[in-house]
């Protein structure tokens, strides 16, 4: 696998916005199957089980392609990436979806995409877009924010907190994964942040581990397999590449589609109806999402 690095000519660059849609499709079945698995699984022992899965795997990549060690000054922005990323935003969601239903976090999707872009320009990723673009992702998180409440969502505070802090942690996590991207690597950034985490996660698992597992369904089984594998792993490889390669504010006005994708998928495999107000929500945030682009820099 090829390394991330830095261009001078990010939002001209297609292969960075073709990464990262294909991180946000892959995204966008994280919450559904996070809300089933916590149906059987406690919140806790699915984060850290999940990391440990996608750790070990994340481990093999790195001894296969015989990946070097991150240097000193790496260490830190590698701890940033996996308190926000491989523990905050699975641990913060797993529990607010005990109180509210993953069509509810489409209010919160909504919110990560500026998130990402403040964090990535004024924090971390040495990122100047112009007003305009700012313009364009207020709008397109007003336009999923708006979408999700006239649909007559309703959940408890305690929900509505965690989903917020999930959003903050993990906005943060993607601009300094972004960013250390550009010098370590897409692939390289998630793997070493779950392989820093697995002294941690690891035992964990183990001692969180229900006494049986004999009760446990299919659905739960499949939902854990796919945030350990898809939603911790492979989506990230495609993520922070995207995010290195077209930059971290533009690329990541491409998250106010997740919650269409998660829709659209459920009319296709569910035959759920998709409705005119849907359709013009999303050609709408795809028009904020072009506008973004244009004038990230």
């Amino acid at each position: 696998m090829e390394r991330t690095t830095h261009l001078n000519t990010q939002e001209h660059n297609p292969s960075g916005w073709i990464n990262g849609l294909i991180g946000v499709v892959i995204f966008s079945g994280s919450l559904p199957a996070t809300r089933l698995a916590v149906l059987e699984f406690d919140p806790v022992f699915l984060t850290v089980a999940r990391a440990t899965i996608a750790a070990l795997l994340g481990l093999c990549l790195l001894w296969l392609f015989k990946e070097k060690r991150p240097a000193r000054s790496q260490l830190l922005p590698l701890a940033i990436v996996a308190l926000g990323v491989v523990i905050g935003f699975p641990l913060l969601t797993a529990l607010a979806l005990q109180y509210v239903t993953s069509a509810h976090s489409i209010v919160f999707v909504g919110l990560l995409p500026l998130a990402t872009a403040v964090f990535g320009v004024l924090l971390r990723g040495g990122e100047r877009p112009k007003p305009v673009f700012w313009l364009f992702s207020i709008l397109g998180s007003l336009l999923v924010v708006g979408y999700a409440i006239a649909q007559g969502l309703s959940a408890a505070p305690a929900g509505d907190l965690l989903m917020l802090l999930a959003i903050l942690v993990c906005g943060l996590g993607y601009a300094e994964g972004a960013k250390l991207s550009r010098t370590l690597g897409g692939w390289q950034v998630i793997c070493w942040a779950l392989v820093i985490s697995l002294p941690i996660v690891a035992p964990l698992t183990a001692i969180l581990a229900p006494a049986s597992f004999v009760n446990i369904s299919l659905p739960a089984w499949l939902s854990l397999a796919y945030v350990s594998l898809f939603s911790m792993l492979i989506g990230f490889v495609f993520w922070y590449r995207g995010l290195a390669q077209g930059g971290i504010a533009a690329v990541g006005q491409l998250q106010l589609l997740q919650p269409f994708f998660g829709l659209a998928l459920a009319a296709t495999l569910l035959h759920e109806p998709v409705s005119l107000g849907m359709l013009v929500v999303t050609f709408a945030v795809i028009a904020c999402v072009a506008g973004a682009r244009k004038f990230a820099r």
